[in-house]
């Protein structure tokens, strides 16, 4: 071995008693065995990585990098941090970390970037020099080993940079001593995770992508329910031709520094989601978020708190109203059904797909426009109102008794499917009911009371219905309804030209109407269910349709069942048959449709 080789060799068992003292016993014995089985070009793999770059710096070695890079498992746990390769690890509350690097040579370049995720960090990066080769009298002899160590573990080093926050930072130099490196990293917030990346080759490397020379976000389009962004391209994309991609982050208490705490605050790994298809924003509130309920997966631990290496048991965390969607490398794009009149914080980061690294925008916020201001409908006592409702939509009424009053009756006809109804007096929540087909409610009044009432339509689609409200208790519009609407048939009393049927009725007397029409063979349960609008009366049927009318009604609410037998049919054909039944006040219901078919051969 020549005096030069042994000098280096010297210099990295020195590295590595240093690294012995703060790091974990597994790198210790990592680094003897390599000193002792490896060739000293691969042992500076373990000191000195490598990048992979076409020219070849002091440190660099192509397929020695490369080897390193994809051993992982060196480097999960370990205490050195790897040339030219982003590494994640994390820190427990008020329990520093260290990691350490050598830079071999005088005057190279040298950048150490530090992300931190879900809380602020403490770091700090030093330098200690390792000894020259150097006798008092020159002889070019090295030093004993033992002589050199002693030098180094007495020196503190010299500190070149700190910093305290949660901001992404940079320590950045052109011309940097040899020596060994050292990164101390502390959060006294909580337990967190974070992200280092060092390289002594910055000009080249470049795996964060740029930001244009204006890195805003701009708010260009501003609705109730949407937000459209624009930004300008990275420069990474636009004149280095690197693939990149945006992705948005769009959530309601504040803006973010770096994608990890993105990464970090949500709770499950799935929110991640695809690119839109050419031409459609997508809007990532379309599955149950802001405020409906989440999907199976809210409770998913965090992907990196899986490891049984810490020790520690985490709990679920609950699901937060915080999205995030990657839409390719379009700078443009609308975010859709938002929440109107609320305040939302809108996030851009530039992601390099071969790096998969990537740097933030500066965010923005915007609160979505009000609700345009809807009419309230004024009801008059004893008065039937006709409502529609858009999907989704909602109607407001007022109603407010002119005089003293001990109780207040609103009666709701749904006349589709089921509506959402509340009732307040004077501000406070007195009904919130979901109604189908005919409902009463009677509330107790209160002198000069005021009652506001919002009806909720169907998801479904729109929504029809009649509201009465009163303040007199004998003042009853709707007819009353048994429990099952249904009409009864009986099979074997059908004939070729007749059916006979049943249906309930109440204690009070009403009058019943039934109407018949012939409708095709092929007529089915999803034709019939579009004709089911139960406020449509017998007023909009022909007169050929009307079979009979008749008052019906028993005090035994166990009795009231009337049956009628349907004659002059045709053999073999279906009939749609309905029954109405008719208040004092002239308002009618409609029974449930029923489809009947005579016998074809008798």
């Amino acid at each position: 071995m020549t005096a030069h080789s042994a000098k280096r060799q010297d210099k990295l068992f020195l590295a590595a008693q240093l690294l012995a003292r703060f790091s974990p016993k597994s790198v210790l014995t990592q680094l003897r065995m390599l000193l002792l089985r490896c060739p000293l070009p691969l042992l500076l793999l373990l000191l000195l990585p490598l990048h992979s770059r076409p020219q070849k710096l002091p440190t660099r070695d192509e397929e020695l990098f490369q080897m390193q890079i994809r051993d992982k498992a060196f480097f999960h746990d370990s205490s050195v941090i790897p040339d030219g390769a982003e590494i994640s690890s994390y820190l427990f509350r008020d329990t520093p970390k260290r990691y350490f690097f050598v830079v071999e040579e005088d005057n190279t370049p040298l950048a150490v970037t530090v992300t931190p995720c879900d809380a602020p960090l403490e770091w700090k990066l030093s330098v200690q020099e390792l000894p020259e080769e150097a006798s008092g009298e020159g002889s070019g002899d090295p030093e004993p080993l033992e002589q050199q160590k002693q030098q180094i573990t007495n020196e503190e080093g010299t500190e070149l940079f700190s910093y305290k926050g949660n901001d992404v930072e940079y320590f950045v130099s052109s011309s940097s001593p040899s020596g060994l490196y050292q990164l101390d990293l502390l959060s006294t917030e909580k337990d967190t995770h974070f992200k280092v990346y060092a390289t002594t080759t910055p000009e080249s490397d470049q795996p964060y992508p740029e930001l244009p020379y204006d890195p805003r976000i701009d708010v260009t389009s501003l609705g109730r329910t949407t937000v459209t962004l624009a930004w300008k391209p990275s420069p990474t994309a636009s004149l280095l031709r690197q693939p990149i991609q945006y992705c948005i982050v769009i959530n309601k208490e504040h803006n973010f520094k770096s994608l990890c705490a993105v990464e970090a605050k949500l709770s499950s790994d799935d929110a991640f989601m695809m690119a839109p298809k050419p031409g459609l924003d997508f809007s990532p509130f379309d599955f149950a978020h802001f405020g409906f309920p989440a999907d199976n997966n809210s409770g998913k631990e965090r992907g990196f708190l899986k490891s049984s290496k810490f020790g520690r048991q985490t709990s679920p965390k609950p699901r937060v109203d915080l999205h995030r969607v990657c839409i390719g490398n379009k700078n443009i794009f609308t975010v859709s059904d938002l929440k109107p009149d609320t305040q939302y914080y809108f996030d851009m980061f530039a992601v390099n797909t071969n790096t998969n690294m990537s740097t933030a925008y500066v965010g923005t916020f915007a609160r979505t426009k009000e609700e345009a201001k809807q009419k309230t409908v004024e009801l008059k006592d004893g008065k039937v109102t006709d409502v529609f409702i858009k999907r989704k939509g909602a109607k407001f009424l007022r109603f407010a008794p002119v005089s003293s009053h001990q109780k207040v009756t609103f009666s709701v006809h749904s006349c589709l499917d089921a509506v959402q109804i509340q009732v307040r007096r004077d501000g406070k929540l007195l009904l919130s009911q979901s109604v189908e087909g005919v409902r009463q409610f009677q509330l107790r009044g209160k002198a000069k009371a005021k009652y506001l009432i919002r009806l909720k339509g169907s998801k479904k689609g729109a929504s029809m219905l009649k509201i009465l409200a009163t303040s007199r208790p004998n003042k009853q519009s709707f007819p009353s309804l048994p429990e099952d609407t249904r009409i009864k048939a009986f099979d074997k009393l059908r004939t070729c030209s007749s059916v006979t049927v049943a249906w309930l009725g109440t204690q009070e007397r009403n009058k019943f109407c039934i109407y018949k029409r012939e409708v095709d063979d092929n007529y089915n349960e999803e034709q019939k269910k579009r004709e089911q609008n139960q406020c449509l009366g017998p007023d909009t049927r022909k007169k050929s349709e009307k079979v009979l009318c008749k008052y019906f009604h028993s005090q035994n609410i166990q009795k009231a069942v009337t049956t009628e037998t349907i004659r002059g049919l045709q053999p073999g054909k279906s009939y749609l048959l309905d029954v109405y039944v008719i208040g004092h006040g002239g308002h009618s219901v409609k029974y449930q449709s029923k489809l009947v078919k005579t016998r074809k051969f008798c």
